[in-house]
Order: structure tokens, then sequence, then C-alpha cells
């Protein structure tokens, strides 16, 4: 497997650990939503990150949904993942263009601007849990990073990156998620601060060849690293044909019965792989017959 990600732990059990490689996953969604460079930047960061958060959770069912809304031309972010590593999103605008930033670099704070981080863990429950923070730079890791922090009050360094090729397909992308559990001594949070910041670029490390296991042999090599599995990271959407035509029944029959009055083919698009299903005056009468 080529998109694959990492989970480890290091300091006898104090730090846990998530690194991915992820450019074919993101390349993909590039690809579906034809999306400009700076909205490939945030989508693939937000995407890379949801592969990773995905695999904390523990039931075979359980979801994640990670949303952005902000107040830039890029207006949000939907990344939804589960626990085996697949993942999939969109941005609500992929064709924002907008110059680098100050640093030279594609201006994902400048496309979201300022705005929420909501994350909705569905894990079976009567209710999803539901954490909000707001947007601390737009730029997704450090926002993150927030997030961890005061809404799930554990210490984490978020990185993620993606670096574009001179005709707009992805180079690189990929990420790491530290976190220190509850108990971690004053030595390995030090430490750990420390070799963090060494570490200049997520993408420079990629793009050098260093592949997960790597990135975190040199983050926590000094620490104890153990890697406890390797997973699968791969964008896998579930939408189908008989989705779209559960999702056409419950608009109601008055919504089906003009659709059919048109006389035309409809097309259904799904938002997450950008696939189009067209679905024929027949088949709509078909469903009117199953709406209530």
């Amino acid at each position: 497997m080529s998109d694959y990600m990492i989970r480890a732990t290091a300091a006898e059990g104090q730090i846990r650990a998530f690194a991915a490689t992820t450019r074919e996953l993101v390349e993909f969604a590039r690809a579906a939503h034809n999306t400009s460079p700076v909205a490939t930047a945030a989508l693939g960061r937000l995407l890379t990150a949801g592969a990773m958060m995905g695999v904390m959770m523990k039931g075979e069912k359980d979801l994640l949904t990670i949303k952005i809304q902000g107040s830039g031309p890029i207006e949000g972010l939907t990344v939804t993942a589960d626990s085996r590593g697949n993942v999939k999103g969109y941005a609500f605008n992929p064709q924002v263009m907008l110059p680098p930033n100050a640093q030279g670099k594609l201006d994902v704070g400048g496309a979201l601007g300022i705005g929420v981080l909501s994350i909705i863990k569905d894990i079976g429950l009567k209710d999803p849990y539901v954490g909000q923070t707001e947007l601390i730079t737009g730029e997704i890791a450090e926002d993150l990073t927030y997030y961890f922090a005061t809404s799930e009050q554990t210490p984490s360094s978020v990185a993620l990156g993606v670096l574009m090729n001179k005709d707009n397909t992805v180079r690189q992308a990929g990420g790491f998620i530290l976190q220190l559990l509850p108990g971690a001594s004053e030595e390995v949070i030090s430490g750990l601060e420390k070799k963090l910041a060494e570490i200049t670029s997520i993408t420079a490390l990629l793009d050098a060849g260093s592949t997960p296991e790597m990135i975190l042999d040199h983050v926590l090599g000094d620490f104890g690293l153990e890697i406890l599995d390797k997973l699968p990271a791969a964008f896998s959407c579930n939408c189908s044909k008989e989705r779209i035509e559960k999702a056409l029944i419950s608009v109601g029959r008055k919504e089906l019965q003009d659709m059919i009055d048109d006389g035309k083919t409809i097309e259904v698009n799904c938002h997450f792989c950008n696939k189009h299903y067209p679905v024929t005056v027949e088949e709509l009468k078909q469903l009117l017959q199953q709406a209530k």
C-alpha cells in the first residue's frame, strides 16, 4: 500500500503517535473535485488529519466528521473518516485562487479566514459527541492542536502538509499527530518540545524520502519508539445509486412529481467524491410509488 499510517507509542506509554503518508488519496480528491492548489492544500491537510483521527476511534462502525466553516473565500471543508483508514471530503468552494502568503506558501489560512472547527464523533451512542473550537490560524494543524488541548484536554502536536508539483498535481502529502498521555513526566515533555522545535516542515521530510516510520523515528527515536501497527489510508466514498434513490424518496412526493413533470433525466451529484448519478423520468416514477 502506498498510502498508509503508522500507530506507535513512546516513552513507556507516555506518548502516543500517528504518522501518515497520503499523497495518493489527496491526489484522488484533487482530481475528483478539480481543486485549485490552495484548496488542494486545505482539503489534503484535513483529509490527512481525518484519516489519523479516524483510527483513534475504537469501534468498527464509529464515524468521525471534521467540519471547518470560515469567513474566507473557500467558505469551508468537510471530511468524514472511519476507524479503518477510509476518508472522504470536499471543499465548499474548490476553485478558490489566492496569492501566496508572506512566507511564499499556499495561503490556506487566508482561504479559510476566521471561523469554527467542529469535530463530530458518532460512536454508537444516542447522540454523537460534538466538540467545537474557534479557528486559531486557519492553517488546520495549529487549529487541531488547539482543539485537542481545549476540547479533549490532550496536549498534542499536529503537523500536516501538502506539496504541489508545477502542474498542480500532488507531489507529497502527509503528517503526524503526537499526544502526551496523562502522567507524562516533565522530562519527557521538555525533551519532546525540543525535538519538535527542530522540525521545519513535514513536507520537506516527505520530499526527502522519509516514510511515516522514519518521521516518527526522527522525532521519537530517543524516547524508545514502539511501532504498534501499520494501517491503510484511502479516499473511499460509500455513495451508490441505491443511496441516491433513498435520498430522492426522502424528499417527498411533491418534489418527485415536480421532477417527473419536468420530463428530463436529473443528475444527482455526490458531495464527497463528485460522482454523478443520472436518474431517468421512468426511474423517478418508480421512486414516486415508493414514496409516502
